[in-house]
């Protein structure tokens, strides 16, 4: 019996990845209405995770955000991408004033089959996830004032042998001039493991 309730509440590699992506989403959502980057009137309250989450009602954003979204999870059931950046950038200057990095890491037995089951339960996966969540929400509170107009892009780093779309482009990774770095909790689904980690422009 004990077996049989692990695996009903055990996790898939298809689940863990539409985790990540789910975490993802909301993340880089928190980081547009928590960094300013959009007006605060053009986001909605959602609850996810067992959180209230802002997530932008901009149909331009969501155009651009969901198809990257829904190409990454397949990769990251190929386990073909490795780490992903949100680049928020002058949009006068085109300086990079700070840089969000989602750093994948693959458990387990290497697997690539959807169906494959980890051994760590949702709910304890949920509760990581949301205490990420908590956490870039809590980050304004030291993170300097982005005190221009901004825009956000996205850098996804993958294994050279995939497909990319034709509408995408490759470019060279964005650093920061007297950067630091903050790094965020982690949080594992035992398939995939999640890192995040902040790096902005420094005040001196």
């Amino acid at each position: 019996m004990a077996t049989k309730q692990q695996s009903q509440n055990a996790i898939t590699l298809k689940g863990s990845a539409k985790l990540v992506m789910d975490y993802l989403n909301f993340g880089i959502n928190s980081i547009l209405f928590q960094r300013g980057i959009y007006p605060p009137e053009s986001f909605k309250t959602e609850e996810h995770f067992g959180l209230s989450i802002l997530v932008s009602t901009d149909n331009k954003i969501q155009q651009f955000l969901q198809p990257v979204l829904n190409q990454m999870k397949d990769w990251l059931l190929e386990q073909k991408i490795q780490n992903m950046s949100m680049v928020i950038s002058n949009v006068n200057t085109k300086e990079v004033m700070e840089r969000w990095d989602f750093k994948l890491q693959y458990e387990g037995s290497g697997d690539s089959n959807p169906d494959s089951v980890g051994n760590k339960e949702l709910t304890t996966i949920q509760k990581e996830i949301r205490d990420v969540l908590r956490q870039i929400c809590s980050t304004v509170s030291f993170l300097p004032l982005l005190d221009c107009p901004c825009a956000f892009d996205l850098q996804i780093y993958t294994k050279p042998d995939v497909d990319v779309p034709q509408e995408w482009s490759e470019t060279a990774p964005s650093y920061i001039a007297n950067s630091q770095e903050l790094q965020l909790r982690s949080f594992s689904t035992s398939l995939h493991r999640m890192d995040t980690v902040v790096s902005y422009k420094a005040d001196f």
